[in-house]
């Protein structure tokens, strides 16, 4: 399969086959069920507008106090186990036999978005960041090490992975909106994006 570079970005296009997508999908309904999605609050005070849970050891969590790993869900439960099919494509395209500690989920709705910025809350940087997209396409802006300065921009669709390791680890990136009901992954629509993490 294809796999666009830019500024360090690995993107592997159509990595993900339509049938392997609705097996994750499938693998991931006991995840959300024991740990259901729910929306943030940033220190500022305001709400994202996508919402989120997790696997594995830590759960990434953001409200008031600021944003850090945290090892239980909001309602007090330890965060479900990552499932086996999404941790072998973490060790198909990193080559790593560390495993990922987190695995953050966020769904985007209809108006959902990302503003630019960094993955660094983790200890060691030298592990890449690897992030699954499924459902509905977005557009992905990637940037550089400081906020400001140009970016480029690719519409990522169902079953692309993307590897951020190297001079992308740091690099600044979000997604500036949803092309709504563009898939049928999703009955209801929206995406739903896997982001693979080494804490500790």
């Amino acid at each position: 399969m294809p796999v666009l570079r830019i500024r360090g970005f690995e993107i592997h296009k159509d990595h993900l086959s339509p049938q392997d997508q609705a097996a994750l999908i499938e693998c991931l309904r006991p995840v959300l069920k024991a740990a259901p999605l729910f929306s943030p609050v940033v220190p500022g005070g305001g709400q994202m507008s996508v919402r989120m849970t997790s696997a594995g050891k830590y759960g990434w969590y953001s409200d008031r106090s600021g944003y850090r790993y945290a090892e239980q869900h909001p309602s007090g439960k330890s965060w479900p186990p990552i499932p086996d099919p999404i941790l072998k494509i973490w060790t198909d395209l990193t080559g790593l036999d560390r495993r990922p500690d987190c695995c953050l989920i966020n769904y985007y709705g209809e108006t959902a978005k990302m503003g630019l910025h960094q993955d660094k809350d983790e200890a060691d940087f030298s592990f890449p960041v690897l992030s699954i997209s499924l459902g509905d396409e977005a557009l992905y802006r990637m940037g550089n090490l400081t906020r400001k300065g140009k970016t480029e921009s690719v519409w990522l669709g169902s079953g692309d992975v993307v590897v951020m390791g190297g001079e992308a680890r740091l690099a600044y990136h979000g997604i500036d909106r949803v092309r709504f009901k563009s898939s049928r992954l999703l009955p209801k629509g929206g995406r739903l994006n896997l982001t693979l993490r080494v804490v500790d």
